[in-house]
């Protein structure tokens, strides 16, 4: 679905991405972790062409997005949903507006089915009686669940998360893993999750990817991850008091796999 191919950047004379490739599967939650100024982010911008690679490529499905532009790479960028750390909803209009701004600017359905459609998505992310509130009056989880429902309501095909649980208390972190996990599995769709917060990439994701100034230094599932020999992964896990007895996977109600939402 997603693949980087020996990818290399400098911002400000310095290497951010130090020949960086891997591969996201289709369907999956991808998560990418790693200290502040691991490369983290910038990996992520590289997805939608943010930022253009230095060196190498990047593909999604069959197209090089590190390459396109134009026509071409708005195509490919309507392929993707992006939950920004700060929600980035717009304060002056309320959450059903933000949630439906995308489809006024780049769908011509009309004001009633634009509502429908987002009505729709809010419930998806239990916010069914925030159509009219602001911003303001909602709560940090509140918001970012209203930008998950602008994120997902042009029905993308993959999403991205950059920091989702930054700055909520466990409870409510705890509440947007979930979210994650759960719309990953109805709407089908790859999401990519980059995050400081290892105990959500533990409990939801399929595969995770630890980056070290600029490389990818382990790349493995939940539990081979907690094993891993590698001298940076067991820092960073002993840095948020992880041990190796888990349990990283939480229980959801009407779940019949073996992780939950």
């Amino acid at each position: 679905m997603i693949r980087f191919q020996r990818v290399t950047k400098y911002l400000g004379g310095k290497k951010v991405l130090d020949n960086v490739s891997f591969e996201i599967r289709p369907g999956e939650i991808f998560a990418i972790v790693g200290a502040s100024g691991a490369g983290k982010s910038v990996t992520l911008k590289h997805m939608v062409r943010l930022l253009t690679p230095d060196a190498g490529r990047v593909w999604v499905g069959d197209e090089v997005v590190s390459e396109a532009t134009g026509t071409r790479l708005e195509r490919i960028r309507r392929r993707f949903g992006v939950l920004f750390q700060s929600a980035a909803l717009l304060q002056w209009l309320t959450v059903g507006d933000n949630v439906g701004l995308p489809l006024r600017e780049h769908t011509r359905m009309s004001a009633e089915e634009v509502d429908r459609v987002v009505r729709e998505k809010l419930k998806m992310v239990r916010l069914d009686d925030a159509f009219d509130k602001y911003p303001a009056e909602l709560s940090g989880g509140m918001q970012k669940r209203a930008g998950l429902a602008r994120a997902i309501v042009m029905e993308p095909e993959i999403v991205l998360y950059d920091e989702p649980t930054s700055g909520l208390d466990p409870v409510t972190a705890r509440t947007i893993d979930r979210l994650v996990y759960r719309l990953n599995k109805e709407l089908g769709v790859t999401s990519v999750l980059v995050t400081h917060d290892l105990h959500s990439a533990l409990a939801i994701a399929d595969r995770i990817a630890m980056m070290d100034g600029g490389r990818i230094v382990e790349v493995a599932a939940p539990q081979e991850f907690l094993k891993a020999g590698n001298e940076i992964v067991q820092s960073f896990l002993e840095s948020q008091y992880i041990t190796k007895s888990g349990p990283w996977e939480f229980e959801e109600e009407n779940s019949g796999d073996g992780h939950a939402a």
